[in-house]
């Protein structure tokens, strides 16, 4: 039998993708690099109104919607549209995710240590990129499972395979700007982990879950800190965020039909050493 050849693996064509967190800087170019690979791509994110604009200039069927991924109602609602639309749900993507954010930068060199951050930030990370993953999973996922196909993927983080390297966060004059807190590297592992479990609980059913790992990606940080990721990074640079994409793809489609319970990473050899 004659393989498959690389244009046709990677095709999308007639299949029905829902991004997370599609409004994020990674979800925007996920949701173009679906819609280019032949999908129609669902943007689900909080802002309503974003993500119907967003989900009109991808067009082709493609559609936004306002989610929140830590309500069950709200991902509920989210899954009888797009099966009232089109359907099927093909491809799960988790975009979705909240980092550390604090109001200026005595606030977030105190706080991101270890010994004073905050509860409630804590409980909202895990609420989003914890929870949030696993409902999702559970409510979208589960059609899939009942459809006897589809491709999930999480996003995951080189932090939640190695610890963060303190030091990048330190200002060329020896000053702390940040640390990188516990939180996200907890919550990445923890997708991870999760990743793994669905791969086998729903292999059987059809449904590979995998997750792609990405290192850090340029989005404007001041200068010092990108030539300080650059010096750590055997490539010599942070990601564009366009780079993440191929491996997305790659993940949602028959390209990686024997590929289940991995985690891609894409961090131009960050974890290498």
């Amino acid at each position: 039998m004659t393989a498959p050849t690389p244009d046709v693996l990677f095709r999308l064509d007639g299949r029905t993708a829902v991004v997370t967190g599609g409004l994020g800087l990674l979800g925007r170019v996920h949701c173009r690099a679906l819609r280019a690979a032949g999908a129609r791509v669902v943007v689900a994110d909080l802002d309503g109104g974003a993500c119907a604009a967003f989900g009109r200039e991808l067009g082709a069927g493609s559609f936004g919607m306002e989610t929140d991924v830590s309500s069950p109602h709200s991902l509920h609602a989210l899954r009888e549209r797009v099966l009232a639309e089109h359907g099927r749900i093909d491809v799960l993507l988790n975009d979705a995710a909240i980092d550390d954010r604090f109001n200026d930068g005595a606030e977030a060199a105190r706080f991101t240590r270890f010994e004073e951050y905050p509860l409630e930030a804590w409980k909202r990370s895990f609420d989003v990129n914890v929870t949030g993953t696993f409902l999702a999973c559970q409510v979208l996922g589960a059609e899939m499972a009942r459809a006897g196909r589809g491709s999930i993927i999480n996003i995951g983080s080189t932090y939640g395979v190695v610890a963060p390297d303190q030091s990048i966060y330190r200002r060329p004059d020896g000053t702390q700007a940040f640390h990188k807190s516990a939180v996200y590297p907890a919550t990445k592992g923890a997708v991870l982990a999760l990743t793994r479990f669905l791969s086998t609980y729903w292999a059987a059913s059809g449904v590979r879950c995998n997750a792609i790992s990405p290192g850090g990606v340029a989005n404007g940080q001041e200068r010092w800190f990108m030539d300080n990721y650059g010096a750590r990074t055997p490539l010599g640079r942070m990601a564009q965020a366009g780079e993440i994409a191929g491996a997305m793809v790659f993940l949602a489609s028959d390209a990686s039909s024997y590929v289940t319970g991995h985690n891609l990473v894409v961090d131009g050899g960050w974890t290498a050493w």
